[in-house]
């Protein structure tokens, strides 16, 4: 079966500083997986690298099979690719009703119409009123992001790029920043995310990171230096000794 994102020996160089160093991976549809290493591993560039923020030096990008390694950001989003940040990119002033209206109406080709328009089309609105009691939104929907709780604006987020349809989504720690009391909404939230959208999960927070994946990939110094389930990477002792500050005698 085709992988629903590979990447063949991906490679970035700054001059003479090697980022990404031959970075291979191969995620089957549906996968949930978790991208893990110290800081200043290579994770945030690699994930550039996939949305083409940034251009590889040298290697292959696949969506589905399809070569995107110079494909653009936009030609990547239309092809199925999403992603989130690691601080969010909401418009302050739109309400998640608003927000996720223009999201889907981009997706649907009907982003010439002036939006606040947009809520007399019934099945955008359903599919609006759908995206936003799944992220637990429909109590906030009209209230203007910048005043969400930050838990809450984290789910908005996601809930954009859901509504894009992605085949691919990448998750740049959807945790960071959200204070305890809301975290297990969120995390509630990225579990039971749709089984059919391949997800890479970026994070630190190993509670999060052992709950959500199936697989796990360990960056140290742009190198892949480890891959496996949970259960093998918990246990490895070259992983605990570069990320999780054990020893690895």
């Amino acid at each position: 079966m085709t992988p629903a994102l590979e990447t063949r020996d991906l490679t970035k160089q700054f001059g003479a500083f090697t980022v990404t160093n031959h970075v291979s991976l191969s995620l089957p549809k549906g996968a949930r997986h978790a991208l893990i290493g110290p800081n200043g591993a290579g994770k945030t560039t690699l994930i550039n690298l996939l949305t083409g923020a940034l251009t590889p030096s040298s290697g292959q990008i696949l969506l589905a099979g399809e070569d995107i390694t110079n494909t653009s950001i936009h030609g990547r989003v239309q092809r199925g690719m999403a992603r989130t940040f690691q601080i969010n990119q909401l418009f302050a002033d739109l309400t998640p009703l608003d927000s996720v209206l223009i999201a889907l109406n981009q997706r649907r080709g009907n982003t010439g119409h002036f939006w606040r328009s947009l809520a007399s089309h019934r099945e955008t609105s359903n599919e609006a009123a759908s995206l936003l009691e799944q992220f637990r939104l429909t109590d906030v929907m009209d209230e203007p992001s910048q005043r969400l709780p930050y838990g809450k604006q984290r789910l908005l987020e996601i809930a954009l790029a859901i509504a894009m349809q992605p085949k691919v989504l990448l998750l740049d720690e959807p945790a960071a920043g959200v204070p305890e009391d809301e975290r297990h909404e969120v995390l509630g939230i990225v579990r039971n995310l749709p089984d059919d959208v391949t997800i890479v999960l970026i994070e630190h927070d190993m509670e999060l990171v052992f709950s959500f994946a199936d697989q796990i990939s360990v960056l140290a110094a742009g190198q892949l230096v480890a891959q496996g389930s949970v259960a093998e990477i918990s246990k490895d002792p070259h992983v605990k000794a570069i990320y999780l500050g054990a020893d690895a005698a």
